[in-house]
């Protein structure tokens, strides 16, 4: 069992549900809750049904878990290089059992996300979901080689899973309150905003993640003639585009702080959590000499990731309390 649940990437599975329910309850329902309601003296209140959330969220999962068989099953033979003690693809599992694996995922995904589609009248949703299941595939065959191309679009990808919570959950509120919507001459930006502000952080952190994962694998990417940013353009100019990149995303946060939000509790969670270890990150990156370096970087900047995400705990206790 353990090999399967290595294969699926578990605890990253349980990061992308993490995330979009902490999108749910920790963003959009305190905001209808105590924003809406309050401004307009009406009771808000979310659209989706919990059943349903939690099978969309099982979805997402499933197209996740199935992303990551087909990446390992053709990075095989790459990964015996670059990390041969996590190669499970060939060696643990039998690779037309990792094929058997990704294809059920898929189609569990995809029957769900149709079934969600038809029940809910949101039928551009199941289009989604065929679409993202050739990205992944693609990514894994075709993109993932070419220069930037995969950097960003895993990126993307990593971006897509607190984007797919509004999917559902502001076009059925739309539909249900389009009469009181248009009385008050308002809208639902306002969640909209909150949701692009952690795919934005969520998607500029990976990339800064990827590029710093493209160093610690320079030797595996070289021998396969893969075209990563340090191959292409040197270590030395994928240093300074992690250091850039983290400097944005300090920056952002800086921005966001300061234009809207102001309240004490986000100024020291930004500054300890989020800030200061972006910093940390530049001063290991221009250090980083070898393999163990990069990889240690790497792994900080999960725990930056995660503390973005964790944010959204955060906003939901300074909401309910203003």
């Amino acid at each position: 069992m353990m090999k399967y649940l290595k294969l699926i990437r578990l605890p990253n599975l349980l990061i992308v549900a993490l995330v979009m329910y902490s999108m749910r309850l920790c963003i959009i329902q305190p905001l209808l809750q105590f924003k809406y309601s309050r401004i307009f003296d009406y009771s808000f209140t979310l659209q989706f049904s919990s059943f349903y959330f939690f099978l969309f969220v099982l979805s997402i999962v499933f197209l996740a878990a199935a992303g990551y068989v087909i990446n390992d099953y053709f990075d095989r033979r790459i990964d015996l290089i670059n990390r041969p003690d996590s190669v499970v693809v060939g060696k643990s599992v039998d690779r037309r059992y990792a094929m058997v694996i990704h294809t059920t995922l898929n189609f569990a995904a995809i029957a769900i996300g149709v079934y969600l589609s038809v029940k809910t009248h949101i039928y551009i949703v199941a289009l989604e979901y065929f679409v993202i299941t050739g990205l992944f595939w693609f990514y894994s065959t075709t993109y993932k080689r070419q220069f930037l191309v995969g950097n960003i679009l895993v990126s993307l990808m990593t971006a897509v899973a607190p984007l797919q919570v509004v999917l559902f959950d502001i076009a059925l509120l739309n539909r249900h309150y389009a009469q009181i919507l248009h009385q008050y001459n308002t809208n639902f930006y306002l969640i909209l905003n909150w949701i692009l502000c952690f795919a934005f952080f969520a998607f500029i952190t990976n990339l800064i993640r990827e590029i710093v994962k493209d160093c610690e694998d320079y030797d595996g990417d070289k021998s396969y003639k893969r075209k990563t940013v340090p191959i292409v353009w040197g270590r030395k100019i994928a240093k300074i585009i992690v250091v850039v990149l983290s400097l944005i995303t300090a920056a952002a946060l800086i921005y966001v702080y300061i234009k809207y939000l102001n309240d004490t509790i986000t100024f020291w969670y930004f500054l300890i959590t989020l800030i200061i270890p972006l910093f940390y990150i530049n001063f290991r990156t221009i250090k980083a000499k070898n393999k163990k370096d990069y990889h240690f970087i790497s792994q900080f900047l999960k725990l930056i990731m995660f503390a973005g995400v964790m944010y959204s705990f955060v906003a939901r206790y300074i909401m309910m309390n203003l």
